[in-house]
């Protein structure tokens, strides 16, 4: 069977697979991460900003994107694990940066953990580079989220 790729917003439909995908690839996310959580918070705002990727017709890439005026931001970029090392995760940030730019986006921000050097070296090979700065955060409560 010939193999398909194709990219598309998130579509409701999507939740149990994009919810089975980040939780193998991102198995130690705090709490605040929990996918169905994020999920339902991405579909109140930019939901043309939330892409999965498909493979066959199967949900096997995620990205979620923002933009605030100012900077834009990506989070959520996952690939199916044994599907990695084939330019998916490349395909998602050029679909993610492509739409970006066009609402009139012209810096794109994120944010790796730097023990994940793996992660950190994929970035590096597709343009981005180590900023000099401090990453701050709060948690905010989270009882209406």
């Amino acid at each position: 069977m010939e193999s398909t790729w194709k990219i598309r917003p998130f579509r409701d439909e999507d939740e149990e697979a994009v919810v089975a995908l980040w939780r193998t690839c991102f198995p130690d996310d705090p709490p605040r991460n929990e996918p169905r959580g994020v999920i339902r918070r991405k579909r109140r705002v930019q939901r043309d900003l939330f892409l999965v990727g498909l493979e066959s017709g199967e949900i096997v890439a995620t990205a979620i994107a923002g933009y605030d005026g100012f900077r834009g931001w990506v989070y959520h970029l996952a690939t199916a694990p044994e599907l990695r090392r084939r330019g998916l995760a490349r395909k998602m940030m050029a679909e993610v940066e492509r739409r970006l730019a066009e609402i009139g986006c012209i810096k794109l921000n994120l944010q790796v953990r730097s023990s994940n050097k793996d992660v950190v070296a994929f970035y590096e090979s597709i343009g981005y580079d180590v900023e000099d700065h401090i990453s701050f955060g709060k948690e905010l409560d989270r009882s209406e989220s």
